[in-house]
């Protein structure tokens, strides 16, 4: 696992072998990000007489359904140790449509930000937030007692002779507390229950639909209701030590940090690392086949123009402050079956000068996505099966049938890329989870080539496969 330091400071051949280990092929594209990843290294580095006027170069990944855009966009979040947001291109309208407009999607990353930042100051303040809560929990176990000034002649005086009989109840209490204390500190006390106090989480849920503004306006409401309706008011929870340690630590991090340095800590972010990544952005193309009129295409050059100015560079008001977005990288990404990237409006195409396209998985790239990757689904099922006491093994020649079906179904059917193979692999065993654990309580089970021809063959031979495959 790498810390958050070395994310930041990843090369470009860093960054792809990073990638290698969860995607298959797409060196085009891995290259790509790595580079306009690094890029944003190199630009808060750079001199800063010329830092302002370098502008990121953006991306649009263009490529057939399950072929790893958007896996890429997952496994970049996790890279970046930057603000990373995720959008669908499809669920935003214009202005004057019920719905959210673009502006939102700089919002949502702004408090991305701000929560990161959150959590990386409250993990700085962490240990002083683990001192007061231990005294904290100590005095619900052992309340102080109030000391008076004439005992504290005996409170200084060590052990030596020391008669519980003379001694004062100050001093009582405080060598009562420090066993306590030892008993904390060696987890005997874990499971004993104790009241707290906690914060209501409880917010007003609220989400309102207008015209441009009116979204923020909405959220600006919720905050100044939900606001009022905490009002400082605490519930209390009996809980065992060990939980409500946890939640009492959270409550004092939050107090101990700073929120308007985290504030603007997080607009520094945004500004100047944050990247959003817009998938789906060939639905709101607009089909040159279809002439463009009436239905859904109405709305869908209106938000090509809302999305032009925040991709351009613009000044967006969030409820934290306001966000320029003329550093921020955007990623665009889709299948393009039945619109084309020259069927966006052509100010929105030159935003997006770095085109890559992704290949069609072919039998060997499935064979390698079922063996190589860290998260590869053979590997997911064998662990779900282990959990049930049951090793399933694959063999080169069963794994290698499983491919070439793959392959072939989607050849014959419809071309949804590695995502066939979540179906294949649910269709071959199906059988053995079912009988797991309830006729198969434990053992091995090894997966040939055999057991995979019998299994898949109905679906393979049968004509119409998309009566019975996604």
């Amino acid at each position: 696992m790498l810390t958050v330091a070395e994310q930041k400071n990843l090369t470009p051949r860093q960054i792809v072998a990073e990638l290698d280990k969860y995607i298959i092929g797409q060196k085009e594209a891995k290259r790509a990000v790595s580079i306009a990843l690094r890029n944003r290294w190199r630009r808060l580095n750079s001199d800063p007489e010329i830092r302002d006027e370098i502008i990121p170069n953006n991306i649009l990944m263009i490529g057939p359904t399950g072929v790893g855009k958007t896996e890429i966009a997952r496994r970049l979040a996790k890279l970046a140790g930057a603000p990373f947001m995720k959008v669908e291109a499809s669920k935003f309208t214009e202005v004057g449509y019920v719905g959210r407009d673009v502006e939102s999607m700089i919002r949502d990353l702004t408090d991305v930000a701000l929560n990161m930042v959150k959590d990386e100051m409250q993990e700085r303040v962490k240990e002083k937030a683990k001192d007061i809560v231990e005294e904290k929990i100590l005095d619900i176990l052992i309340p102080p007692v109030k000391k008076k000034s004439n005992s504290s002649s005996n409170l200084s005086t060590g052990s030596v002779g020391f008669n519980p009989e003379e001694a004062s109840d100050a001093e009582l209490n405080e060598r009562t507390r420090e066993r306590f204390r030892e008993k904390l500190k060696n987890g005997e006390l874990e499971d004993r229950k104790i009241e707290i106090e906690v914060a209501s989480k409880k917010t007003p849920m609220m989400q309102v639909f207008g015209p441009q503004g009116m979204e923020e306006m909405g959220f600006n409401l919720q905050d100044m209701l939900g606001n009022l309706a905490r009002g400082g008011k605490k519930t209390k929870r009996t809980l065992p030590i060990h939980e409500a340690r946890d939640i009492m630590i959270e409550q004092e991090s939050e107090k101990l940090i700073d929120h308007e340095a985290a504030v603007q800590e997080a607009l520094n972010r945004v500004q100047n690392q944050g990247i959003v990544f817009i998938d789906e952005i060939d639905k709101i193309a607009e089909s040159s086949a279809g002439g463009g009129k009436g239905g859904p295409d109405v709305s869908r050059q209106g938000v090509q123009r809302d999305m032009l100015p925040i991709v351009e560079g613009s000044t967006v008001s969030t409820k934290h402050g306001i966000v320029k977005t003329d550093h921020i990288l955007f990623i665009g990404s889709g299948a393009f079956h039945v619109s084309k990237p020259s069927d966006l409006i052509p100010e929105l195409q030159g935003r997006f000068p770095i085109r890559v396209e992704l290949n069609s998985l072919t039998e060997k790239d499935f064979f390698d996505i079922l063996t190589k990757p860290k998260n590869a689904l053979t590997k997911q099922y064998q662990a779900m099966l282990d959990a049930e006491g049951v090793a399933v093994n694959f063999n080169e020649e069963s794994i290698g049938e499983i491919a070439r079906i793959a392959a072939e179904v989607n050849q014959q059917v419809e071309n949804i890329g590695a995502r066939r193979l979540h179906t294949i692999l649910s269709s071959l065993l199906e059988e053995l989870l079912f009988a797991v654990p309830d006729d198969i309580g434990s053992g091995s089970i090894d997966i040939d080539k055999d057991y995979v021809n019998k299994q898949l063959s109905s679906l393979v031979k049968d004509k119409d496969l998309s009566h019975f495959i996604l």
